[in-house]
């Protein structure tokens, strides 16, 4: 409904019109109180005389213009100039145009969409910590087998009937000084089994480190032993192998244990190089004679991304090498980091 401000009264309850306006008659234009409102009373011979008054002081001014007035049967906001915003009218109310509904239906299909792939790829990042955590929970366990020095100045002390209780395949513990390498070795009948199986049979993220299958065990008896270990995002497992292709990071490892039951190898780091899984001649692990090895290693030498400044007179002595092999994201899912050690001489 309208409604108006009134203007402030004079003194007294009633105000003349003006004279001009009623014909000469000075009551003729009274409005009088009925109710706590004003109105005005009409003088005879002119019936517009009361809705429109023209005096300054009794004036009504309008704040809503009358479109929607109760007794008009409509609405005034759907008049016909009235435009609709989208998807909801002034009132609320829902648009009955077709082309509306399908753009709501579809906003919240998307909605609810959108909300499922956000919630999936939270689960997922969840789910792969709990993995994450749980390989590391393997990790500290294995690591209790062991007692090892930091710098590398002693080699792993390992307790080996602890280690074959739980799992009779392990064949060796493998350390690098200064990093996070130092796990148990496992062979299997084949390189799948331990890439996602943890000591104990159950899945494991990050597996364990294993020996080539073709290999002879316990290690270091073929021309070349070939262990693998996977390059974990955080930082564990063989992430250390991959990181030793910057040559600074590579001075900085003095050597490397890998002891069995029967013997105790301290190896000097000699390259590393890189390449990808389809590459055979990164898994010859035998050899007709020493010299066939070392050809074999002079040529991984002209790929070396890092290498031992003695590591020509290291190849010529050389006859066995320990490999350490994991994967490098640079060159894909595909790719391969392979970090060759030879024996110290008279080790």
């Amino acid at each position: 409904m309208a409604s108006h401000f009134k203007q402030p009264e004079g003194k007294g309850g009633a105000r003349r019109a003006p004279a001009a306006r009623t014909g000469g008659n000075p009551r003729a234009g009274l409005r009088t109180r009925k109710g706590g409102d004003e109105s005005y009373h009409a003088p005879e011979g002119n019936p517009h005389a009361a809705s429109t008054p023209h005096s300054a002081e009794a004036r009504y001014i309008p704040v809503v213009s009358g479109a929607d007035e109760r007794g008009s049967g409509r609405r005034g906001r759907h008049s016909a100039h009235f435009v609709e915003t989208d998807p909801y009218d002034l009132s609320g109310r829902r648009s009955k145009d077709p082309r509306k509904r399908v753009g709501r239906i579809v906003s919240v299909v998307l909605f609810v969409v959108g909300a499922g792939l956000l919630l999936a790829a939270a689960g997922i990042w969840i789910y792969n910590q709990w993995q994450y955590h749980q390989q590391d929970v393997l990790n500290e366990e294995l690591a209790t087998y062991a007692d090892v020095s930091d710098n590398g100045t002693t080699a792993p002390s390992v307790d080996w009937e602890a280690l074959k209780a739980v799992n009779d395949d392990v064949v060796g513990w493998v350390q690098i000084p200064r990093t996070v390498v130092s796990f148990p070795v496992y062979q299997a009948e084949d390189n799948e089994k331990y890439i996602r199986t943890g000591a104990d049979g159950s899945y494991a993220v990050g597996g364990l480190i294993f020996m080539d299958y073709a290999n002879t065990a316990p290690g270091m008896v073929d021309g070349q032993t070939l262990i693998y270990g996977h390059h974990m995002r955080n930082g564990s497992m063989f992430k250390a192998v991959s990181d030793l292709a910057n040559q600074e990071m590579f001075d900085k490892v003095p050597n490397v244990w890998y002891v069995t039951e029967e013997a105790t190898y301290d190896l000097v780091p000699l390259l590393v190089y890189q390449t990808d899984g389809s590459d055979e001649n990164a898994r010859k692990l035998t050899f007709e004679s020493d010299d066939e090895l070392r050809a074999y290693l002079t040529d991984l030498l002209g790929r070396a991304v890092a290498k031992n400044p003695d590591a020509e007179a290291l190849i010529s002595g050389a006859s066995h090498v320990l490999t350490l092999c994991t994967c490098n994201y640079d060159y894909g899912d595909d790719g391969r980091t392979l970090l060759v050690c030879v024996p110290k001489a008279g080790a």
